[in-house]
C-alpha cells in the first residue's frame, strides 16, 4: 500500500542471511565442544539389506513314478497302500503298493502254461531219443547185411547160375536199404529236431511272458531309494488336481511322490541383473520361511547360474538363478516351501562402483 510503512527487525535480517548461506554436506558435521571444532565423515558408503524370494529344495531326493508295466497296456493303476505325507521311512521300506491281481493272475497262468510246455520238449525229446535208437539200430543192421551179401559174392565160383543171380540182387538190396536208411535217418533227426525247437520257442516265449509277468508284479511294490521323509505331488487324478490317496487311480509313469533328504536343504532363488553383481558365492545369509516367521535359518550362497534367462515381465529384464544352502536342519523345513532369503549385498567398492 503506498504511504504505508514497513518495519524490519534485526533478527529477521539475520534469518535471511543465513538461507543464502552454502549449505554444509550431508557426509561432515561440526560440533563445538569446549571451543574445540571436529569434524566426522563416514568411513564406507552405507549398507543396506537385500531380500530375495525362492523355493526350498532337497540337495539329495528321489522322485517315484507310478510303474510302467512291461507287455501290457495299462492306463491306470489302482493304489491300494500308501505312506502318508510326513513319514519317516528307512531304505527299503514300502513306500506304495498298487493292485496287483491282474499281473499276478496273468503270471499264474503263464506259469502253468510254461510247465506244460516243458513238459512237452522233454517228452518229445524222449520219444525222439527212443526213434534215434530204434533207426541207428536198423542202420546198423543193414549194414549188416550189405557185408553179409558182399561175402556171399566172393563164393560166386561155388554157387550155381541161380544163387549167383539171387547173391546179386541181394547185394543191390542191402545196398538200397542202407541208402535209403541214412537218408531218412537224417530226414527224421531234422524233422525232430525242428517239431522240438517249435515247442522250445513256444516254452521260452511262455517263459519270458510269465517272467514279464513277475516283473510287473513286483513292480506294483515300490520301497524307499533312501532314508527321508515322504513327500506327496499334487497330481491330475480322476479330474481333478490333488495328492494321491489309497484308492485313487494314478496314470503309469506319473511322478507322483518323493523321498526327501532332510538334513541337507537349500533354497533356489531368481535374481535381478541388478543385485547379482553385489553377490559373491561364499557369503553368508539369512533364511526364513514364509509358513514359520518364527524360524529363522542360517544361509550360505552356494552358486550363481553363469547364463541370465528372461524376465517373467520384460526379456530386457535378465535374472540369475542362485542356490543358498540352509546350515542345521528342522523338521518344518520341507521341499516346495516359499522361503525368503535376506542378505546384505554391496561389500566392496567394486560392487558399489558396478551399481551406480
Amino acid at each position: 500500500m503506498i504511504g504505508t510503512q514497513i518495519t524490519v527487525r534485526p533478527y529477521q535480517i539475520v534469518i535471511l542471511f543465513s538461507l543464502l548461506l552454502p549449505l554444509e554436506p550431508l557426509t561432515s558435521c561440526k560440533s563445538v565442544t569446549g571451543g574445540v571444532t571436529a569434524t566426522a565423515t563416514p568411513a564406507s558408503a552405507p549398507r543396506y539389506g537385500l531380500r530375495l524370494k525362492g523355493v526350498t529344495e532337497a540337495v539329495h531326493s528321489q522322485v517315484i513314478l507310478a510303474p510302467v508295466l512291461s507287455g501290457q497296456q495299462v492306463e491306470t493303476i489302482t493304489v491300494t497302500k500308501l505312506a502318508p505325507a510326513g513319514t519317516q521311512v528307512k531304505r527299503g521300506d514300502l513306500l506304495v503298493e498298487f493292485d496287483r491281481q491282474t499281473q499276478m493272475r496273468g503270471f499264474l497262468d503263464k506259469q502253468a502254461e510254461y510247465n506244460k510246455l516243458v513238459s512237452q520238449v522233454v517228452e518229445e525229446q524222449a520219444k525222439e531219443s527212443a526213434a534215434r535208437s530204434k533207426d541207428e539200430t536198423e542202420l546198423h543192421q543193414a549194414e549188416s547185411d550189405l557185408k553179409n551179401a558182399e561175402l556171399e559174392m566172393n563164393r560166386l565160383e561155388l554157387l550155381s547160375r541161380i544163387e549167383v543171380e539171387k547173391a546179386k540182387q541181394t547185394l543191390e538190396q542191402a545196398k538200397a536199404n542202407l541208402k535209403q536208411l541214412k537218408e531218412t535217418f537224417e530226414l527224421k533227426r531234422s524233422a525232430a529236431r525242428a517239431s522240438i525247437r517249435i515247442l522250445e520257442i513256444q516254452r521260452d516265449r511262455s517263459q519270458q511272458t510269465m517272467l514279464n509277468a513277475q516283473r510287473n508284479s513286483e513292480l506294483m511294490q515300490i520301497h524307499a531309494p533312501l532314508d527321508g521323509v515322504v513327500v506327496l505331488n499334487t497330481v491330475w487324478k480322476q479330474g481333478r488336481m490333488g495328492e494321491a490317496q489309497e484308492g485313487d487311480q494314478l496314470r503309469a509313469g506319473v511322478p507322483f511322490m518323493q523321498v526327501v533328504d532332510p538334513s541337507l536343504m537349500q533354497v533356489k532363488v531368481e535374481v535381478n541383473q541388478e543385485d547379482v553383481l553385489a553377490l559373491e558365492v561364499g557369503e553368508t545369509a539369512k533364511v526364513r520361511l514364509d509358513a514359520y516367521p518364527e524360524l529363522l535359518l542360517d544361509g550360505k550362497l552356494e552358486q550363481i547360474a553363469p547364463v541370465a534367462r528372461g524376465g517373467s515381465f520384460s526379456a530386457k529384464v535378465r535374472t540369475f538363478t542362485a542356490v543358498f544352502s540352509v546350515q542345521g536342519s528342522d523338521t518344518r523345513l520341507m521341499p516346495d516351501l516359499s522361503a525368503a532369503v535376506d542378505i546384505q549385498p554391496y561389500k566392496n567398492q567394486k560392487s558399489m562402483s558396478a551399481q551406480r
